[in-house]
């Protein structure tokens, strides 16, 4: 498909929002969904990159508050100045390993089948991880985002590291890799909402200078419907999560990823959908 519809993009756009922050890989869901749809190629990588900036606004909406005390308080509050450097510190490493592997990574593993396995071999690790923290509570050190030191935040961008591999999921390793640093379940949330906002615009700035000549006039109308999709569906979603954090674990988005992955895996093998 050369031409984006209306429809794809509003539905393209509400799987970003509702995937980008749960541990369930929004780029694994837009792979699979692209390729369903017949919108792939260099055009469909443009059109992520940009609803991808639109779920990544709703974040910075409803953490306004907080990111605009941080900014006012930079030169002259430690809570603030631990707060940025900790982002700072989580960043550098995928930012420089995505800078260094990005391009090699997506020839050879933004497809269907790679991104099917990447699913379950995440569930396996949310599993171990939920049961390690029921069987061990006392292993939480760190229960608010907060209380977090620099090594705590450098052990949370390496684990955001495995994002890299399609499938994986950026909130999904960063979660689920907080957790098993010591991080509580909701520290770990907030600091994934919140490391995701360098990350994604970073990734978006670099896109766009780099492959903008793919985003043509014609294209905007259907790329704006994805981008409001993709705001409104992700603020939805990022309140869900904050509450559900609070009383429940990650284990039925384990199961979800187990079933995701094994659909495709099977429809691919039997040739009931020929995946591209």
């Amino acid at each position: 498909m050369d031409q984006l519809s209306f429809l794809s993009a509003l539905v393209l756009g509400v799987v970003e929002g509702l995937t980008e922050f749960l541990p369930v890989s929004s780029t694994g869901h837009l792979i699979v969904a692209g390729s369903l749809l017949r919108y792939t190629g260099d055009q469909a990588k443009m059109f992520e990159i940009v609803i991808q900036a639109g779920a990544i606004l709703a974040v910075v909406w409803e953490y306004r508050a907080r990111f605009g005390s941080v900014i006012a308080g930079l030169f002259s509050e430690r809570r603030a100045q631990r707060f940025a450097l900790n982002l700072v510190v989580a960043f550098i490493p995928a930012a420089g390993l995505g800078f260094l592997f990005g391009k090699a990574i997506k020839a050879h593993l933004f497809a269907p089948v790679p991104v099917a396995i990447a699913f379950v071999i995440g569930a396996l690790v949310i599993i171990w991880a939920e049961r390690r923290q029921q069987v061990s509570p006392g292993a939480v050190r760190v229960t608010s985002v907060d209380d977090m030191t620099w090594q705590d935040a450098l052990k949370v961008g390496l684990a955001q590291c495995f994002a890299l591999l399609p499938g994986t999921s950026r909130s999904g390793a960063t979660i689920i890799g907080g957790m098993l640093f010591g991080l509580s379940r909701t520290a770990a949330t907030e600091f994934s909402f919140f490391l995701a906002v360098p990350t994604l615009f970073a990734a978006t700035a670099y896109t766009l200078w780099k492959d903008g000549h793919f985003l043509r006039a014609h294209d905007l109308p259907a790329f704006s419907v994805g981008f409001v999709a993709a705001f409104v569906s992700a603020f939805v979603c990022v309140r869900w999560l904050i509450r559900y954090v609070s009383h429940h674990n990650f284990l039925p988005f384990a199961w979800y990823r187990i079933a995701f992955g094994l659909v495709i895996l099977f429809t691919a093998w039997s040739g009931i959908v020929r995946w591209d």
